[in-house]
């Protein structure tokens, strides 16, 4: 394969990766507390050698697929009335156990399990302030419950304990699992949230915006028709080459 074949398809590999990464937030455009990812691509420069070469064709650039990196951007809060849906005002996320350690999440929808520890929708224990999970005594859970913008959790019995919300240095690094959960690269990297802004009876609506990740897929599917067609175009044209060669040698 020549250098148009080859640098159409780092292209066309660049491309794939976009499309995938697009399709994933739409299909998440409408799910609770969200983050859409980017992708990152960077080109890889390739000097050429020769006197004879013209400026144009010393270097040739081919595009690379760097990395995914999430968009933290905060979704629009909305007013749902369920007193264990929860939203985050600000930076943060909140902490749930799972089966395979401590995952973060910004999705605040949670609900009572049988034995009155406070779950998400996987049943993962949600995390107090000491990364305890928070559990309702059964006088607690026949009580109105009120978790204050501080993230005190309260009954008109008194406090019960506080939420906790955790963050790391670099959100790159979480591991996005499915299911509305991240896994931090390290549970010692997660700090503590100093100020934090619960708002009770609120969801945080997931940041994808469908408009712009529409555009998006329109145009990158043009371009990767446009470098597949490229692709097509020279291959026909060294088969051509090849059949013109192999008829004159014949003849």
């Amino acid at each position: 394969m020549d250098v148009t074949g080859y640098l159409a398809l780092s292209r066309i590999d660049a491309l794939t990766r976009g499309l995938e990464v697009t399709a994933n937030n739409l299909a998440n455009s409408s799910t609770d507390g969200f983050k859409e990812q980017r992708v990152l691509f960077s080109d890889y420069l390739s000097r050429q050698k020769g006197d004879q070469l013209a400026n144009g064709e010393k270097t040739l650039s081919y595009n690379q697929d760097r990395s995914t990196y999430l968009d933290t951007l905060q979704g629009e809060l909305r007013q749902t009335g369920n007193p264990l849906d929860l939203a985050i005002n600000g930076p943060g996320y909140f902490m749930v156990r799972s089966q395979q350690g401590i995952r973060l999440t910004r999705n605040g929808q949670f609900h009572r399990s049988e034995d009155g520890t406070l779950v998400d929708s996987l049943g993962n224990a949600l995390l107090d302030d000491q990364r305890q999970p928070i559990a309702l005594t059964p006088d607690d859970q026949v009580l109105p419950l009120g978790i204050g913008s501080d993230g005190i959790i309260s009954t008109e019995k008194g406090d019960i304990t506080r939420l906790g919300l955790s963050t790391v240095d670099n959100p790159n690094t979480l591991h996005a699992e499915g299911n509305h959960l991240f896994r931090p690269a390290n549970e010692n990297d997660l700090r503590a949230v100093p100020a934090q802004e619960i708002r009770q009876g609120m969801l945080e609506s997931s940041n994808v915006n469908p408009v712009e990740e529409t555009t998006a897929m329109i145009k990158t599917q043009r371009e990767y028709d446009l470098n597949f067609q490229l692709l097509q175009t020279e291959f026909t044209r060294r088969l051509n080459a090849i059949d013109k060669i192999a008829t004159e040698v014949t003849a």
